[in-house]
Formats: structure tokens, sequence, C-alpha cells
């Protein structure tokens, strides 16, 4: 069982979903986060974190300065450098808010977490 640091709960979760994306409301709301640091996890349980510089209609984002984070229960979050990063819309299934202040201060190496099991539908 994984256990968080109190400091997660700043993270602001926004389900962004196709049909949503289509019908515009969450272009409203990812809108506001442009240019900001975001955490995406996909349908099938990988999180990535980077900082929001676009996206289109149906959702699909891109994320500079990208990383994956990898959870393992043994051996800590292990994060995977990407750089420039373009995730499909339709493999999006939670958009967050991060407060960098707060990440920042997290070590990663002392998180133990088993892997997120993928969405389904």
């Amino acid at each position: 069982q994984a256990i968080l640091p109190q400091t997660h709960s700043s993270l602001v979760l926004v389900p962004v979903s196709r049909s949503a994306a289509m019908a515009g409301s969450s272009g409203i709301l990812l809108d506001t986060l442009v240019d900001q640091q975001i955490s995406v996890v996909t349908n099938d349980g990988r999180l990535f974190v980077g900082v929001l510089r676009g996206f289109d209609q149906t959702a699909n984002v891109v994320l500079s300065d990208c990383q994956e984070r990898v959870f393992d229960t043994e051996k800590g979050v292990e994060q995977v450098v990407l750089g420039l990063y373009v995730i499909r819309g339709d493999n999006i299934s939670v958009v967050g808010e991060v407060d960098e202040e707060i990440d920042s201060r997290i070590d990663l190496s002392n998180i133990r977490a088993a892997p997120l099991k993928p969405v389904v539908h």
C-alpha cells in the first residue's frame, strides 16, 4: 500500500474526456493551465509531469520539460526525462495542476508505490 505525503493534497485534478474536449468544456479548463506545470495520468496508468504548452479541440496536449514518473514498491520513483512530449487526448484520464514549490520539496526516491493500473471503461 502506497503512503504519499500530505503535500500531494495540493494537486487539483481535472478529469478530461474526449467527449468533453470536443464539446469545448475541457478546453476552458486547460486554457487556464497553459504555461503551468501539470501532471497527466493516462489511461494505461502512466504519470507525466511537465509544462503545458498547448492543446487542441480533442484534448491532445503538448508538454515541455516533460518527465515520466515510474512508481515501484521497492526502488522508489524513477524520473525518465522526455523533454518536449505530446500526449493524445483520447489517452488522458486526469490532468492535475502541480504546486511547484511543494513538488520540489518531495524526495521521490523515498516514495514507494505500486504502479497505477490501467483505466477500465
